[in-house]
């Protein structure tokens, strides 16, 4: 079986939620799910797959807990590990750089050997642009918690099915 670890950039506690419930889903421990901040602390190597989220700030950027962390995770050898990704935003007021925080996870890793996996159809999602469609798809799940919390339980669970069959 891999080994899993859940890495979040959080500010006001939505995605560290949204990160317990894919763990759970997925019945990863909580013993592997962290904020991005305690990186330091975590033997990458023994990793397989790596679940990254991020809430997206500002006019489309990373969560603070992410700046030191992705320049960690870059320099780890990551090749053929699995990586997925989920993001926070509010596709509402900021319609133009929705979920754009995973779309700088994806950019900044997308040469480190790493295969990704979770991509997520953008239809039923209302935004006008998002730095993490690419070739039509989410790179990952994109949840709106300001706006459209009440979808977030059935995205996340078909989500995890589709994750469940790339991890194997």
């Amino acid at each position: 079986m891999k080994k899993i670890v859940i890495f979040y950039g959080s500010t006001t506690g939505r995605t560290e939620g949204v990160a317990e419930k894919i763990a759970e889903k997925l019945g990863v421990p909580s013993s592997n799910v962290y904020s991005a901040s305690d990186i330091k602390k975590v033997d990458i190597a023994s990793y397989d797959v790596f679940i990254l989220g991020s809430s997206t700030w500002g006019d489309g950027e990373l969560q603070d807990d992410w700046y030191d962390a992705i320049e960690i995770l870059k320099n780890e050898n990551l090749k053929d590990k699995i990586v997925a990704l989920f993001g926070c935003g509010d596709s509402y007021s900021y319609e133009d750089t929705f979920c754009d925080a995973m779309g700088i996870l994806y950019k900044e890793l997308e040469n480190t050997g790493c295969r990704f996996c979770g991509a997520v159809s953008t239809e039923g999602y209302g935004f006008s642009s998002s730095s993490s469609v690419v070739d039509g798809k989410f790179v990952g799940l994109a949840l709106d918690e300001e706006n459209e919390d009440n979808k977030t339980d059935e995205r996340i669970d078909n989500w995890v099915e589709e994750l469940k069959k790339c991890i194997g």
